[in-house]
């Protein structure tokens, strides 16, 4: 009897894994053809190790099913070996969320960090921990510090699509990797001296009572307008657009803000595609405010006038 219900244990603790999950599904690419008398392996581990940290780790407390994870994609184009086993590099960062009663994704992330840089070799483990962001060497910290900022805010917008401020916790995270990151002569992002548009900007202005309308504008858009697009079309198209007067105010006040470029790098041709389904009467007011927040894709707005 005993050994009957250890076995029905085993049993319940295999289904409850088989149907919880991490946060996030992440595809992990590496481009290094810059990069030459460098073992391909290096990279090829290197690959394996940040997938794992992604995948596996537990971001969040809460439970997912498998079909509710993240959808993201990391792409690191490592372009300058700078030292031993040290390296300089790009990463572009995308994520999407599913529209409900849908087959379509919305994209949430869509961003290039340009200020990469890192120390990794074969042996190395991934290390992270939310009390102590830095560990002895830096640039080894470094790497591990960006991934995890950038899961935070993927799961940060992702939560605020579907309530009010609902990732304001992730989001809080995020800002203590900030607050907390490895420094060196060689790194840069985390500090507002670095310049205007890097990491430490983007989450101080997304967490800014300045910048509030954004996130009330993120939240309108998905949950009150894309969600509803398969039931109620039109008052959904209208819903998607009710926010853009007062990211046109915010915008104004802050000019050259780096969260409207983050903002607009993954919702501008879902904007020019709901201005099209606009009647062309209404659509003049909106076409003038992104094209003047949406600089590098003016001409697209203005095509549809």
């Amino acid at each position: 009897m005993r050994i009957i219900k250890i076995i029905a244990v085993l049993v319940l603790m295999c289904c409850v894994k088989a149907t919880t999950a991490q946060e996030l599904n992440c595809k992990v690419e590496i481009m290094h053809d810059r990069i030459q008398n460098t073992d391909p392996k290096v990279f090829q581990s290197l690959k394996r190790a940040i997938t794992e940290f992604l995948n596996t780790r537990k971001w969040t407390s809460d439970n997912y099913k498998p079909n509710e994870r993240i959808e993201c994609n990391f792409m690191l184009n490592v372009t300058e070996k700078s030292g031993e086993n040290t390296y300089k590099a790009t990463l572009n960062i995308q994520a999407s969320r599913p529209v409900f009663n849908t087959n379509y994704s919305s994209s949430i992330v869509n961003f290039i960090d340009r200020e990469i840089i890192f120390k990794y070799d074969e042996t190395q483990v991934f290390n992270f921990d939310d009390n102590r962001v830095t560990g002895p060497d830096e640039l080894v910290s470094n790497l591990t510090a960006v991934f995890a900022y950038y899961s935070y805010l993927i799961i940060g917008f992702n939560y605020d699509s579907f309530a009010p401020k609902g990732g304001s916790e992730y989001l809080k995270r995020a800002q203590n990797i900030v607050n907390n990151a490895p420094e060196g002569k060689a790194i840069a992002g985390w500090k507002a001296a670095d310049g205007n548009r890097n990491r430490y900007w983007i989450i101080d202005q997304l967490l800014s009572p300045r910048f509030e309308a954004v996130r009330t504008f993120w939240y309108d858009f998905h949950r009150q307008g894309l969600d509803l697009m398969s039931q109620k079309p039109e008052d959904a198209r209208k819903k998607m657009l009710s926010g853009v007067p007062a990211l046109a105010k915010v915008a104004n006040e802050n000019p050259s803000s780096i969260l409207f470029q983050f903002i607009f790098g993954a919702k501008s041709l879902e904007f020019i595609n709901v201005l099209n389904m606009t009647p062309a009467a209404e659509r003049k007011d909106y076409v003038d405010q992104l094209s003047k927040m949406d600089v590098p894709n003016s001409a697209k707005y203005k095509s549809i006038k």
